[in-house]
């Protein structure tokens, strides 16, 4: 029983861990805990980051708007004069696109009268884009390209693309891929839009010579 004491005390003794063993394992997982969520941090902003923002080609004339949403509204460029206009084209096929969908739904909401955001559903048909809309709740004009003829007439060859139009009816930057349009650098865009087609309205009086 001596011996059968002594070697369970000696054991024990050897499986003890020290304390300050103990905190450096606590540190280390705690540094790999805050690593983790860095990198996830720096990925969802990344996420919105998978993008290509280029100017609309200046000897390349900006289509006409003329055609009928899935609510039997007519849109024409006319009418959307002195507003800035989100162009987005978009499928039901395309994870991307639906992936951005709820931000323009929420730039939507949000948006003033001066602020328009109207889509364009890419080679389905306007049925199931329909579907799609009441299925999500969302709400933002549709307008069905169901044989792909307007995004040709826009360039567009990648889903999602979003071309913002000015004030003056041309169109001033093609976006291709998702993008948060609900958040402040999409803001930005848009503000600067409104704001440089404002600076190229403005007319300057002559000055009259003093005598």
């Amino acid at each position: 029983m001596r011996w059968f004491t002594r070697m369970n005390a000696r054991l024990h003794t050897r499986t003890q861990v020290s304390p300050s063993i103990v905190q450096t394992k606590a540190q280390q997982v705690l540094g790999l805990f805050v690593v983790s969520l860095l990198v996830s941090s720096v990925y969802v902003t990344q996420a919105w980051a998978q993008f290509d923002k280029t100017a609309w080609p200046a000897k390349v004339d900006t289509p006409k708007i003329e055609a009928i949403d899935l609510q039997g509204k007519a849109w024409n460029t006319a009418e959307l004069s002195g507003k800035v206009v989100v162009l987005n084209f978009w499928a039901t096929w395309c994870a991307p696109c639906k992936d951005e969908l709820p931000t323009l739904q929420t730039l939507h909401d949000i948006s003033d009268t001066q602020t328009v955001v109207l889509t364009i559903n890419v080679r389905e048909p306007a049925a199931r884009a329909a579907r799609y809309m009441q299925s999500t709740g969302m709400t933002f004009p549709v307008i069905s390209d169901a044989k792909g003829e307007l995004a040709k007439r826009w360039h567009v060859t990648v889903y999602p693309t979003t071309i913002l139009i000015a004030p003056d009816g041309q169109a001033r930057w093609r976006i291709v891929g998702d993008v948060d349009w609900s958040g402040a650098q999409a803001n930005a865009w848009l503000a600067d839009v409104r704001q440089n087609a404002s600076l190229t309205h403005t007319v300057l009086k002559p000055v009259t010579p003093k005598r």
